[in-house]
């Protein structure tokens, strides 16, 4: 299998990943990958040819074979990294589908853009991502447990019994180099572990942030709807009566009676205007009359 072209094919993701996703694309390719295509497939490879029963009995050995091994590692592992691997393509074609919807709209609507970024993780592309990382972690445990079901545990037997037809009774069969393909086999699935233990932590990475964006947006419309009540009230205070800027300016910190002293006081100066008001008005006819008796 051309693994080459699958890496060309999702490198575009890391444009639009998260550092975990980054961190989860480089170790399926660099721990998973890499040493599936340079070493995994070599130990594996000549797995049926030194399969040996102590029996000379014709198909026995086939049979033995086919019951210890239902499905090679090496296929197993291949199926799980094409499954794993696919889920970040909707992200890539959801991507796609936008740029093209804001080329169509742009084209319309003269130069205008129906998506800013066409690849920020808002709206529809934020549930495809999360749904994508759903799937990943989804899959690799899927495989770990078939993994764990089919070979009862993660474990590589030197001796294996089989007493299956054709074989005349149970004989002892023997796979080569356990060792090695013990050590593969908790590599691969450690490696598999390290990876949903990303998807993990980037799925609660995008929802932790998701809503803080909700809080902060609720938090800017609460501060947005107090200023303009805040201005609003200050436009009113021109439109109040002209007597209320004569009303009596209240200390917090003044008494009651401090508070009936300053309004005599206010009431008494009132009333020395008008006197003085009324005398100036007395004087000016005074002074009207004897102009006209002259």
């Amino acid at each position: 299998m051309n693994w080459s072209a699958l890496e060309s094919l999702l490198s575009g993701v890391n444009e639009y990943s998260t550092v975990f996703g980054r961190m989860w694309l480089s170790m399926v390719f660099v721990f998973r990958v890499l040493v599936f295509v340079v070493a995994a497939q070599q130990v594996w490879g000549d797995d049926s040819k030194d399969f040996v029963c102590n029996t000379a009995q014709p198909g026995c050995t086939n049979v033995c074979y086919d019951h210890i091994f239902p499905i090679s590692h090496i296929r197993l592992w291949a199926l799980q990294l094409i499954f794993v691997t696919c889920p970040s393509l909707m992200v890539v074609a959801h991507v796609k589908l936008r740029n093209k919807k804001n080329m169509q709209y742009t084209a319309s609507h003269e130069g205008a853009h129906l998506y800013a970024h066409p690849g920020k993780k808002e709206g529809g592309l934020w549930w495809t991502y999360l749904v994508s990382l759903i799937f990943k972690a989804g899959f690799d445990a899927g495989f770990l447990y078939i993994l764990y079901q089919i070979y009862d545990g993660y474990d590589m037997p030197r001796l294996s019994k089989c007493s299956l037809e054709p074989c005349p009774n149970t004989v002892d069969c023997y796979i080569s180099r356990p060792t090695e393909k013990k050590i593969f086999t908790i590599f691969m699935v450690v490696s598999s572990a390290l990876c949903i233990l990303m998807c993990i932590c980037e799925m609660i990475y995008l929802i932790c942030k998701q809503i803080q964006k909700l809080i902060k947006k609720k938090y800017n419309a609460r501060q947005k709807r107090f200023a303009e009540n805040h201005e609003m009230t200050q436009l009113d205070v021109p439109r109040l009566d002209i007597r209320s800027t004569m009303s009596l300016s209240v200390d917090p910190t003044a008494t009651i009676q401090n508070l009936s002293n300053t309004r005599k006081e206010e009431n008494e100066v009132q009333q020395s205007r008008g006197l003085v008001g009324k005398t100036v008005q007395s004087t000016q006819r005074s002074t009207a009359s004897i102009h006209q008796s002259q």
